[in-house]
C-alpha cells in the first residue's frame, strides 16, 4: 500500500528469526521503489528494467548493503552512509539496507540516529535484525517495524516445489514435505 500510494516511511525495521527472508524482502522492496517500469497503481517490480537488473546483480549505484556484523564501528557507518547520503540518487531513491543491524556499536547507532532524524529526501533505510532487543529504542521509534514469523511447512514445500520445477529436478512431494517439516520454518535452511 505504501508503494502504490507513494506514502513511504523513511526507515523500515524488519525483525524476526534467521533465514526467513528479511534481507530478501528488503531487496525486493528496493527494486519496487526504484523500478523504472512499475506503474503507479502497482507494487511489484518488473525485474527487467535497468534498475531491477542492477539490484539483482548487485551493481546498483542506489542500493547500499551494509553487513553490520562486519562493519560495527562508527567509522564504517560514516563511510558507508554519511559520505554517500548527500549525493542524489541515479534512480528514484537511494536505499541503505543494514543487515544484522543489532550488531552496530553504540557510537554507530548514534551516528545512524542523526541521519534517521533528518534524512535527505529520496533516501530510505531498511534495517534487518534477528535480535530486536539489542536495537536502541531511539532507532526503533524512527522506523516502521515489521515482524517476520517462521514460514509454515506447507508454504515451504510449495516454494521447494517451485524451485525444483524451475531447475528441472524431479523430487517426490513426500521428500519436499519432509524437508519442509525438518526446516523448522526457516526457508533458507529448507532451500539449502
Amino acid at each position: 500500500n505504501e508503494i502504490t500510494s507513494g506514502q513511504l516511511a523513511q526507515a523500515y525495521l524488519f525483525t524476526g528469526p534467521r533465514g526467513i527472508g528479511k534481507t530478501s524482502l528488503a531487496r525486493i522492496l528496493s527494486k519496487s521503489l526504484n523500478c523504472e517500469k512499475r506503474k503507479k497503481t502497482e507494487f511489484e517490480p518488473c525485474n527487467n528494467c535497468k534498475s531491477c537488473q542492477a539490484i539483482t546483480t548487485g551493481n546498483s549505484l542506489d542500493l547500499f548493503e551494509i553487513d553490520a556484523a562486519t562493519h560495527t564501528q562508527v567509522d564504517k557507518v560514516r563511510e558507508n552512509i554519511v559520505e554517500n547520503i548527500n549525493f542524489p540518487p541515479h534512480g528514484k531513491y537511494k536505499i541503505f539496507i543494514i543487515d544484522e543491524a543489532h550488531m552496530l556499536s553504540i557510537s554507530a547507532f548514534n551516528a545512524l540516529l542523526k541521519t534517521l532524524e533528518e534524512p535527505p529526501e529520496k533516501v530510505v533505510f531498511i534495517l534487518c535484525t534477528t535480535e530486536i532487543y539489542k536495537v536502541p529504542e531511539t532507532i526503533i521509534s524512527r522506523c516502521q517495524k515489521f515482524e517476520f514469523k517462521k514460514v509454515n511447512s506447507k508454504d515451504v514445500a510449495k516454494k521447494l516445489k517451485k524451485i525444483t520445477l524451475a531447475e528441472k529436478i524431479k523430487v517426490d512431494d513426500e521428500v519436499l514435505n519432509t524437508i519442509a517439516i525438518r526446516s523448522g520454518g526457516f526457508m533458507r535452511d529448507a532451500e539449502s
